[in-house]
């Protein structure tokens, strides 16, 4: 069969929910999306603040925007996060999962009960609830996409970030498996890992000279990534340029991970 290749990235008039979008890497993907004509519903636990600033950026660059107050890890949260998308564009064609939390950074059996719970209620189930709500209007547009941002503390042990580790070893279980049970309602389900990206989430990491030198000796490209190294692989995950692509982990990480965990 003789197909055409796809525009990349084709997403003008999509609609995109983000999750986690009031900064860092959700705040950097949901104006990648914008630049490339998408419309976008925005979600983070507080719609005041972060995330309206963000809906006006994109809305003074002549895009399209909402702001939606969701708990992911909340199903009826997610449940109106998907009703507020429909209502507003008529539908979901793509849902990044980035909400993320990490309350403990330690050994990981020191971690407490409520350490543990609150980690995989919104890394895990959080996910989880947010692809469940939008599911329906996906199939309802054909088909959709689902980019799940995980990490490569899912892949290599890091020091201090074993239950957040743990938690994003299951997002990459739940995405190949949402993929395989998915293809034939036509949704993709794909993942990125990135390293260590300069934000205020991984703060803890970078921000003092010792931490930063520790973690520059680990990536051989010598340097952090920012939010703005993943918006590519993001978008074309989402596009129809990966069209022929389900259940995969893109590593966005500097090579970290062919150096060592840091």
């Amino acid at each position: 069969m003789s197909t055409s290749p796809p525009s990349f990235p084709d997403l003008a008039g999509k609609v995109v929910v983000v999750t986690g979008a009031s900064r860092g890497i959700g705040e950097a993907v949901a104006l990648g999306f914008a630049a490339a004509g998408a419309r976008l519903v925005l979600a983070s636990r507080k719609a005041e603040g972060g995330l309206t600033a963000v809906a006006g950026k994109i809305q003074s660059q002549g895009g399209e925007a909402v702001a939606v107050a969701c708990h992911t890890g909340r199903m009826a949260d997610v449940e109106a996060l998907a009703a507020r998308a429909k209502e507003a564009f008529g539908g979901v064609d793509v849902l990044v999962n980035n909400a993320a939390t990490n309350p403990h950074y330690g050994p990981l059996l020191a971690a407490a009960e409520g350490q543990w719970d609150k980690t995989f209620e919104v890394n895990v189930k959080g996910y989880a609830h947010t692809i469940r709500a939008c599911l329906p209007l996906m199939k309802e547009r054909g088909g959709g996409a689902v980019v799940n941002v995980a990490s490569v503390a899912g892949l290599v042990p890091h020091s201090g970030l074993g239950v957040y580790g743990v938690s994003k070893a299951a997002v990459i279980m739940l995405t190949r498996t949402l993929a395989m049970e998915l293809a034939r309602e036509n949704v993709r389900v794909n993942a990125i890992a990135p390293g260590l990206i300069e934000t205020r989430f991984s703060e803890a990491l970078w921000a003092t000279p010792e931490m930063r030198e520790r973690a520059l000796r680990s990536i051989p490209q010598r340097r952090i990534g920012q939010p703005e190294d993943l918006v590519g692989a993001v978008l074309y995950l989402a596009s129809d340029a990966a069209r022929f692509t389900t259940g995969a982990v893109l590593v966005i990480d500097g090579g970290q991970t062919l150096g060592g965990a840091y």
